[in-house]
C-alpha cells in the first residue's frame, strides 16, 4: 500500500486537488445559495473559511492543499511547487469546481422557481453585476491586493519558521477574513476555480466576466510568490 504522509502518487495528489476544491464550492458557493437568506455575508464568509480549514486537514497532506489555481500558481513562483506539476493541479481544481457547482445547481432545483441565472448562483461580477455595485477597477484592484495576502498568508503560515500543525487555522482565517471584505464589492473570487465552476451554469453574463476572476487572481498571487522571499525572507 501506498504510504501518502511521504509518497502520494500523482493521481492521489490530483484527486485529493480535485475532492478539495469540490469541497470548498460545495460548502462556500452552497451556502451562499442555499442558506445565503439565512446566514448573511458573515455566514457565508465562515462557510469559505471552514471549507479551506477542513479541507487542508483532510487532504492537505496528499497535496498540499492548494484547490485553487491562484494558490497553485503563487506557491509555483515562490518556488515553492514544481510549474511542471501546475497544469494537472489547475485542471483538477477546475474540475472539482464544476462537478460541485452541478451538483449544487441539482439541489438547488429541487426549490420551485429557482434560477441559476436570475440568482446569479454565487457567481463574480462587476458593475451591475457587483452585489453593491462597484466597478470594474474597483473589483480588479480587490481581488488582486486579496489574492496577493491570501497567498502571503499561505506562505508564511506553511514555512518551517512557522508554528507547526496551525497552517490550515491561519489560511482559514484568512479566507474568512477576505470574504468579509470582499463580498459586497465581488462576491469574492480569489480563486479562478471557484468562479469557473459557478459561471457555467449562471449564464451568459457570467461568463462575460468571468475572465477578470481568472486574471485577477493569477496577477496576485503571482507578485505575492516573486516578491515573498524579498519581502519576509524565506528559509524554505
Amino acid at each position: 500500500m501506498n504510504d501518502l504522509t511521504t509518497h502520494p502518487t500523482t493521481a492521489q495528489k490530483l484527486g485529493a486537488e480535485l475532492l478539495g476544491t469540490f469541497w470548498l464550492v460545495l460548502g462556500g458557493c452552497g451556502t451562499a445559495v442555499l442558506a445565503g437568506d439565512v446566514v448573511g455575508p458573515g455566514g457565508i464568509a465562515a462557510a469559505f473559511g471552514l471549507t479551506v480549514l477542513t479541507g487542508a486537514y483532510a487532504f492537505g497532506p496528499v497535496s498540499g492543499g492548494h484547490f485553487n489555481p491562484a494558490v497553485t500558481v503563487g506557491l509555483a513562483a515562490a518556488k515553492r511547487f514544481g510549474w511542471r506539476d501546475a497544469p494537472g493541479y489547475v485542471v483538477a481544481q477546475v474540475v472539482g469546481a464544476t462537478v460541485a457547482a452541478a451538483l449544487l445547481l441539482g439541489i438547488a432545483n429541487g426549490k420551485d422557481g429557482f434560477s441559476a441565472t436570475a440568482s446569479g448562483f454565487a457567481s463574480n461580477g462587476f458593475g451591475d453585476r457587483s452585489p453593491d455595485g462597484y466597478g470594474f477597477w474597483a473589483v480588479v484592484i480587490t481581488e488582486i491586493v486579496l489574492t496577493a495576502f491570501f497567498v502571503l498568508v499561505i506562505l508564511g503560515a506553511s514555512s518551517k519558521r512557522a508554528a507547526a500543525g496551525f497552517s490550515g487555522v491561519a489560511i482559514g482565517l484568512a479566507l474568512t477574513l477576505i470574504h468579509l471584505i470582499s463580498i459586497p464589492v465581488s462576491n469574492t473570487s480569489v480563486n479562478p476555480a471557484r468562479s469557473l465552476g459557478v459561471a457555467w451554469f449562471a449564464g451568459g453574463d457570467a461568463l462575460a466576466q468571468v475572465w477578470v476572476f481568472i486574471a485577477a487572481p493569477v496577477i496576485g498571487a503571482a507578485v505575492a510568490g516573486l516578491t515573498h522571499a524579498f519581502l519576509l525572507g524565506d528559509e524554505e
